[in-house]
């Protein structure tokens, strides 16, 4: 069973298409790398599989739950419960501290402010950003910046994990160090990732690439 699926998706911009029939299944613990041009229609996918977006047609499915049926309040409630994100430039809220912005996602869910920071923290030396707990998004590299966002991203544990060009905005020896900690949590956890990214070295750190071309999921690339 997939714990997450798009089956014929079609959705368009106006007049542009973007999704033209895609679709994709991503196992239980799978690590999928979506791949294409700009413009191609993967990171439109990517939003679909997590219910940002919903389709004009086709299924998006989560563990046997069809999302495109929900409604936009529950589909945020599955995106505060069973979902993490990690975007190209982190988009870190400034006003907050790391350990804030690492422990929102918690505290969104309900947590205690005290009990929602103690779970944070120990993400910070995991990532190799001990000692950076208090400072704001400003005070941070692009690395650590990042690294933030991915604690932020599986503090909560989700069920799956959609990385939207993680490491877009970080030079090749930050990235490398960013998708090595982003695949090795994500294994340790056992959770499912989702990965739109236009780099080979990106994606060969994935259990399998697809590459979507033209709104569709037209070629599978052996990892």
């Amino acid at each position: 069973m997939s714990a997450i699926e798009a089956r014929d998706v079609i959705l368009s911009f106006g007049a542009t298409p973007a999704l033209r029939g895609a679709s994709l299944a991503v196992g239980p613990g799978e690590i999928v790398a979506v791949m294409g041009p700009s413009g191609s229609g993967k990171s439109t996918l990517l939003h679909c599989l997590a219910g940002i977006l919903v389709p004009e047609s086709g299924e998006v499915s989560f563990a046997g739950r069809r999302v495109d049926r929900l409604s936009e309040t529950a589909r945020s409630l599955l995106r505060r419960d069973h979902f993490g994100f990690v975007f190209q430039f982190g988009q870190l809220v400034p006003e907050l501290s790391a350990e804030e912005n690492v422990a929102l996602a918690l505290l969104l869910g309900g947590a205690k402010r005290a009990a929602a920071l103690a779970q944070a923290r120990p993400w910070f030396e995991r990532l190799g950003i001990a000692g950076l707990e208090r400072r704001r998004a400003g005070e941070l590299s692009g690395g650590q910046a990042q690294r933030v966002a991915l604690a932020r991203g599986l503090v909560s544990r989700p069920e799956v994990l959609f990385a939207d060009e993680p490491t877009g905005a970080l030079d090749s020896f930050t990235g490398e160090q960013v998708m090595g900690l982003l695949v090795g949590s994500a294994r340790e956890q056992g959770t499912t990732v989702v990965l739109v990214t236009h780099s080979a070295r990106v994606a060969a750190y994935a259990d399998r690439q697809v590459m979507v071309r033209d709104g569709q999921v037209n070629a599978l690339v052996p990892s």
